[in-house]
């Protein structure tokens, strides 16, 4: 068994509360699907968002989602870097699997395909 890491990331186009609490869940859902894992599988989910998403905690839709309330998260915020992507979402899903690295499949929705285009080519053909 492994711990293997999960990339995705999303954009908001407000910083509002329900809009960043459903992108979130969007993009969890997204991940699970994408990887076939069981909340009871995931070792922790790292939760990160750029300054100007202030409204909530994107990790409240987590802690919503059914069965997913014991897995640990931590939110914190993006280096500030000046032409950085606004109003991301980036989730880091540790999982225990028995897969490959290579076998993971990162998700990036919305405006944060342009963050990692080649594996948006490569997990969505």
């Amino acid at each position: 068994m492994f711990v293997r890491g999960i990339r995705g990331a999303t954009t908001v186009e407000h910083n509002e509360e329900q809009e960043i609490l459903n992108a979130t869940t969007e993009l969890l859902t997204a991940i699970v699907d994408a990887n076939d894992f069981r909340p009871d599988e995931i070792c922790s989910v790292f939760v990160t968002v750029t300054q100007d998403i202030t409204a909530t905690f994107p990790a409240r839709a987590i802690r919503q989602m059914g069965g997913w309330e014991l897995v640990p998260l931590m939110c914190s915020l993006e280096i500030p870097v000046v032409s950085s992507l606004p109003r991301c979402i980036r989730l880091m899903v540790q999982v225990n699997t028995t897969k490959g690295q290579a076998e993971m499949n990162h998700v990036y929705l919305k405006a944060a395909q342009a963050l990692r285009p080649d594996i948006v080519k490569l997990t969505n053909p």
